[in-house]
């Protein structure tokens, strides 16, 4: 699915994604990262899968200036324990669970608005690979 960008050229927007990837300004990332207004970080959790996230996944997206995390679980709705997620509720950051497609709209949605939020995208490893 494509996505529209906003004027704002300098800021990083999804514009597209599918089961094994996002774009970002129109680049394609096949691997987990977090984007945020600092920019596209690939992901400590790239190449694992969902029950493969760990509390210290987590903490090492807790950024302070953040105020949400939107989690990208792939084509399927999964919530992660909330014992996984205790550094982002101790850092007073709240979480959003969604699908891709939900995280990338949300994500351009809230980043437009000029929100401190950042989107942790989970693409999990393609059987046989």
């Amino acid at each position: 699915m494509k996505l529209h960008l906003s004027t704002n050229v300098d800021q990083l927007l999804f514009t597209g994604y599918g089961q094994d990837h996002v774009l970002v300004n129109g680049h394609r990332h096949e691997t987990s990262l977090l984007l945020s207004a600092r920019g596209i970080e690939i992901a400590p959790w790239a190449g694992l899968g969902f029950d493969a996230l760990t509390a210290a996944h987590f903490e090492w997206a807790a950024r302070p200036e953040l105020d949400i995390l939107l989690l990208g679980t792939g084509s399927r709705l999964r919530f992660p324990h909330p014992s996984l997620t205790r550094a982002l509720m101790d850092a007073r950051i709240g979480l959003e669970v969604m699908d891709i497609g939900a995280l990338c709209r949300t994500y351009n949605i809230l980043a437009a608005e000029g929100r401190n939020v950042a989107a942790a995208v989970l693409i999990e490893p393609v059987a046989g690979d």
